[in-house]
């Protein structure tokens, strides 16, 4: 897959391409259906397809210090449309020249001048140019103009059980999207999250020395510092894959903590996973989690042996969750 920043990265002999246009952040099952047709149709007509996306989030451009919980670094992001057999994954960066071009202008310099767009495939809700005049009627009606098509994809969802209401089954539908897989990790709902994504959420980040108590207490763990917007879940305790860069493709089993620590007056928010079966200073390295399940909320215990007794239980659930004998 070849990777642009911008579109000067453009061969010269650039000929018709398929294109998806969106922020895609997380890369939910609704994106992935949307980016899978556009790689469909890009196929049945011989051409490239293209994801088209921004960096950094609109929002933070447009109204700065509103920039949602990430849910999939731009590394992340490129690495998951990859594995979809995208051909093109060019980034745009978003600025406030970029936010003020219009919906026409955006269509024919941008799709039809630079790309020269065949197909152009959205979400049916898609909206773009300044103030988000722009909707997929205009791409439509701007098609037919400079001689490409434009669909719409219908929103992906599911339904979701819930509890009972007079003795009948309660149901909800849900639409898969990067703003109700936010609200599942920030309510510390990894199940519902990794059901909206088709897999488990991850975050990254950097190993950075923590206050060694982890040590003391008989269970070191691996401190992470992650990028300032990404999206954490709430406070708890997880069951975890841990990932790292010196076993390339290994999947380690971890528990990890998010919080401040109550049981030691704790005010930093922090995320510590304690990386099960593996004696290793992990110190300086660039690892991944992936949020398998909640195990409980964080709680302050009276006790320092009260607190070990509990870690060495979400050990042995950690253990079983994921298999690990």
């Amino acid at each position: 897959m070849l990777r642009w920043r911008g579109l000067a990265d453009l061969p010269g002999n650039w000929g018709r391409c398929v294109v998806t246009i969106g922020v895609f952040d997380g890369v939910h099952r609704g994106h992935q259906e949307l980016i899978r047709r556009t790689v469909e149709v890009a196929r049945e007509r011989g051409l490239p397809s293209v994801v088209l996306t921004f960096d950094p989030h609109p929002s933070e451009v447009l109204r700065p210090g509103s920039h949602p919980a990430q849910l999939t670094s731009l590394r992340r992001k490129a690495e998951l449309v990859e594995a979809l057999g995208v051909d093109v994954f060019a980034v745009l960066p978003f600025t406030l020249e970029l936010s003020r071009v219009t919906a026409h202008e955006f269509v024919h310099e941008i799709l039809v001048d630079r790309l020269h767009v065949a197909v152009v495939l959205v979400g049916e809700n898609f909206t773009f140019g300044a103030k988000a005049a722009g909707d997929i009627n205009l791409l439509r009606t701007l098609g037919k103009r400079f001689g490409y098509v434009a669909y719409g994809a219908e929103l992906q969802g599911a339904s979701m059980r819930g509890g009972r209401a007079g003795g009948e089954d309660l149901a909800a539908e849900i639409t898969y999207s990067s703003t109700y897989v936010r609200s599942c990790i920030d309510a510390g709902d990894v199940n519902a999250a990794a059901a909206a994504l088709g897999r488990p959420h991850r975050i990254e980040g950097i190993v950075v020395r923590g206050d060694g108590r982890g040590h003391e207490l008989g269970f070191p763990t691996a401190n992470l510092s992650t990028p300032r917007f990404a999206a954490v879940p709430a406070d708890g305790v997880y069951s975890c894959w841990f990932t790292c860069s010196t076993r390339p493709g290994e999947l380690l089993p971890a528990a990890v903590s998010v919080g401040s620590n109550p049981t030691f007056s704790g005010r930093e928010r922090s995320v510590e996973a304690f990386v099960i079966d593996v004696d290793e200073d992990f110190y300086g390295q660039y690892v991944s989690l992936d949020f398998v399940a909640r195990l409980r909320d964080m709680e302050r215990f009276t006790s320092v042996a009260e607190l070990v007794e509990q870690i060495d239980n979400d050990v042995k659930q950690t253990r079983e969750i994921l298999g690990v004998s």
